[in-house]
């Protein structure tokens, strides 16, 4: 606006210190610190890798800055540094193989160049150009298609040093002349940089494919056989008094589960697994693994066969946070069955796991854990098919006198309470219904009580149809929304059979809950298989400890 004096004033309105808090708050240099040291911690390797890098390239670049080694190479001594930068890389073995591409595709590009410019050279000044453009053309066209060929996916870096070392070889001996003299320069920096990488790398703190892809299997080992014994651990302990949200479990988001999260990294560690076993090829024999031609594609195989056994685990996690849940007084028939399968199942996982950390084998131990595991499977089956009648809604519950409740199987007394239960809940419906049908309990009436501590009724004034939908909320989780419009109507005999049937699909849940976790004992047969080759191949020393 103008004032007074005929100058325009604007009016700003000042920030919020709200705003300006917000705005400091994106970046702060303590939290930074904090994630580097935290990157760095997970693998010390990679601080040692970055100075390894540094080195090498300041070794390369010594030849630029001294002059007398710039007199003998001159500028190509440039491609040492870029030969360093592109071939030195985290492992000794992808090194080894970066290193075997660049000096195969220079030489091959150098060959090709020279022969093309000699050709191009004879054909005359007007046809040179011509031919060259041309050359260019077809090697770039043949090396970019045959990369893409499924045996030849391993050689791609080599395809794309062919492609940039043609082209730039036959273009500058175009312009400068002599081609074969430009071609062998630059094949010498090249040889100048890969042999600094690699004898810095071999040399410095080495980090060898073969050694971080036996840590990586322990480590999967030790995942699936934790995650396996939090799943069943949590299942059993499980109420359906802390089922969590349907969006969380979708987004995976469970933060009680510490080896949930490392078990995840299981499923996809297929390419992990693959890479490390093809740089672990080019490595020369070291350390514990002395002899030529180790069996790292066995290793290959040992970890398919576990990400198939991890596959199951991931599975059971499905059912221990499926919105069916089998009741909580089931879970506990078969408690001690399914918790003494599941842990001689994860011990034998980590066994296997030690013996190829260890590199040894330990036949005796091992077929030991096996039969234990196969021996509590069995009785796990052999519960299950002997209380069956509990995991479908066809079978009677006939009560019997309640002194000879504690002598029975905790599977007899489960079926008694819940026959119990159901009966006493149909007289209170019939004598609702004779009350004017308003389904309460009398004033002078006594709240029943439960058999063996499974409540029926609350001992307060609390309406009937709210206790009921508390008990079904409890022991039934599906389908929540049909078990509330069947009580918003009126309840009746009907209700009864709907409620079995409710029941069985409850139920059902542990049925597959157990199914998968005998499938996944049978898979840990072609488990302990593909160990047993991996150490037969790999020549494990015999531990008879």
């Amino acid at each position: 606006m103008k004032t007074e004096n005929g100058n325009i004033k604007i009016n700003i309105p000042p920030v919020p210190e709200t705003q300006k808090n917000s705005a400091g708050a994106g970046f702060s240099v303590e939290g930074w610190i904090k994630a580097v040291w935290e990157f760095c911690k997970e693998d010390s390797n990679r601080i040692k890798y970055s100075l390894k890098v540094g080195l090498a390239v300041l070794l390369v670049s010594l030849l630029i800055l001294f002059q007398a080694p710039y007199q003998v190479f001159g500028t190509n001594i440039i491609w040492s540094i870029l030969t360093v930068a592109i071939m030195f890389e985290y492992t000794v073995g992808e090194t080894f193989n970066k290193g075997f591409n660049r000096a195969l595709g220079s030489l091959l590009a150098g060959i090709l160049a020279v022969a093309v410019a000699q050709a191009a050279l004879s054909s005359g000044h007007v046809a040179e150009p011509i031919i060259i453009a041309f050359s260019i053309f077809i090697i770039g066209t043949v090396a970019s298609f045959m990369k893409q060929w499924p045996s030849l996916i391993q050689y791609e870096y080599g395809f794309r040093v062919i492609v940039f070392t043609f082209c730039l070889i036959i273009v500058t001996g175009y312009r400068m002349g002599n081609p074969a003299k430009t071609a062998m320069d630059r094949l010498y920096s090249i040889a100048i940089g890969a042999l600094v990488a690699v004898l810095v790398n071999v040399l410095i703190c080495p980090s060898w494919a073969g050694e971080k892809l036996h840590k990586e299997l322990v480590k999967q080992f030790d995942a699936v056989g934790d995650s396996l014994e939090e799943c069943v651990r949590k299942y059993l302990e499980d109420d359906g008094s802390n089922h969590p949200e349907f969006s969380k479990t979708v987004m995976d988001e469970f933060p009680d589960e510490i080896a949930y999260k490392r078990f995840k990294a299981t499923l996809n560690s297929s390419a992990k697994i693959d890479s490390l076993a093809n740089s672990a090829k080019w490595e020369p024999p070291h350390g514990r693994f002395k002899h030529f031609f180790y069996p790292w594609s066995e290793c290959v195989k040992v970890g398919a066969v576990l990400r198939s056994c991890a596959y199951e685990v991931m599975a059971l996690h499905g059912v221990l946070h499926s919105e069916i849940q089998a009741p909580y007084n089931l879970k506990i028939t078969f408690q001690r069955e399914i918790q003494e399968a599941s842990s001689r199942a994860a011990e034998l996982v980590r066994s296997l796991g030690k013996d190829i950390m260890k590199m040894k084998r330990n036949l005796r131990s091992r077929t030991s854990l096996l039969k234990m595991v196969h021996s509590s499977t069995l009785r796990l089956q052999r519960s299950i098919y002997i209380h069956s009648y509990l995991l479908t809604s066809g079978h009677d519950y006939s009560p019997d006198n309640s002194n000879s409740n504690s002598t029975k199987p905790l599977s007899k007394q489960l079926s008694h309470n819940l026959s119990s239960a159901l009966s006493d809940l149909h007289a209170h419906l019939a004598a609702g219904d004779g009350n004017g049908g308003e389904g309460m309990l009398p004033n002078s009436a006594t709240p029943p009580t439960a058999q063996n501590g499974i409540g029926v009724l609350p001992a307060a004034a609390e309406s009937y149809q709210e206790h009921l939908k508390k008990q079904l909320r409890r022991q039934h989780s599906w389908p929540s929304r049909e078990v509330d419009d069947e009580f918003e109507g009126s309840i009746g005999v009907d209700f009864l059979p709907k409620m079995k049937a409710l029941e069985s699909t409850a139920s059902l849940s542990l049925a597959t809950f157990t199914s998968l976790l005998i499938e996944f004992v049978a898979r840990l047969d072609h488990l302990v298989e593909a160990v047993d080759q991996l150490a037969k191949m790999a020549k494990f020393k015999q531990d008879d400890s």
